[in-house]
């Protein structure tokens, strides 16, 4: 499979249920997901699980990431220090769709403990089913971009 079928997960010892879930899902869909752990219930930091999957993405190996956390906010912060991911937190499926189609996000972060199963595939559905609209958009992104350094 090619990187843009790619899509690499992770996320804290909150969300491995959700995360397995979530990749199962994407695979049903054609996807080749990329589940990077953890696969225990002990204690473990978001920030490193956020950067492992940001530098994926940022790297070319997996065109999209998925992160999880309890709200989805701190991994979100730490994908986000991993230039060229632009990575959104979303507990509804408009969010999600406009993340991508207005900021071309490359990641999604959810919160296990905001969002259940049947939501959180909808808003994954929603993310992987938009193209990001450029047009307007395009100038938006580029300015984002420049204040990576």
């Amino acid at each position: 499979m090619t990187p843009n079928r790619r899509i690499v997960l992770s996320s804290d010892h909150t969300a491995i249920a959700l995360r397995q879930a979530i990749a199962a899902h994407v695979a049903g869909q054609g996807w080749e997901p990329v589940d990077i752990g953890p696969t225990t219930p002990d204690s473990t930091d978001y920030p490193h699980h956020g950067e492992a999957a940001a530098r994926r993405v940022a790297s070319g190996d997996s065109r999209f990431g998925i992160v999880l956390c309890g709200t989805g906010q701190g991994i979100m912060m730490a994908a986000n220090k991993v230039k060229g991911v632009r990575c959104g937190v979303c507990a509804e499926p408009y969010s999600a769709a406009m993340i991508r189609a207005h900021n071309d996000a490359n990641m999604l972060a959810l919160g296990a403990r905001v969002v259940g199963p049947g939501l959180a595939l909808a808003i994954v559905d929603a993310f992987l089913a938009t193209d990001f609209e450029a047009g307007r958009h395009a100038p938006r992104v580029e300015m984002i971009k420049a204040l990576e350094g």
